[in-house]
């Protein structure tokens, strides 16, 4: 089961360049806005593109989407955590958290 990180922790994370951040939406989402220096990672490109994006499976990673309803953070994790990684959290408040914090953001 992945582990959530909260708000504050993923900042520390992100700030101190300790994580990798996925964003879960990807396609225009993506574009329009994401958490800084996200990478996006969609899950039904996970088991092609995860080897390249993140060649250390024991690096610190944090997946993300829009907020608790959306369960494409979680399906990304789980899937991950299936191909051997072993240090994915992720982030369930989603961007929509990061933005009403008024915490910045980067756009494509």
């Amino acid at each position: 089961m992945t582990t959530p990180i909260t708000r504050d922790e993923l900042k520390a994370a992100i700030d101190a360049g300790a994580v990798t951040v996925l964003d879960a939406l990807g396609g225009q989402y993506y574009a329009q806005q994401h958490l800084p220096g996200a990478l996006a990672l969609v899950e039904g490109e996970v088991d092609e593109r995860a080897a390249g994006l993140l060649p250390d499976r024991a690096a610190a990673i944090v997946t993300y989407c829009s907020n608790t309803a959306c369960p494409n953070s979680k399906n990304v994790a789980r899937r991950l955590e299936s191909l051997g990684y072993t240090n994915v959290r992720t982030y369930r408040e989603g961007i929509q958290d990061w933005v009403e914090a008024g915490l910045p953001v980067e756009s494509a």
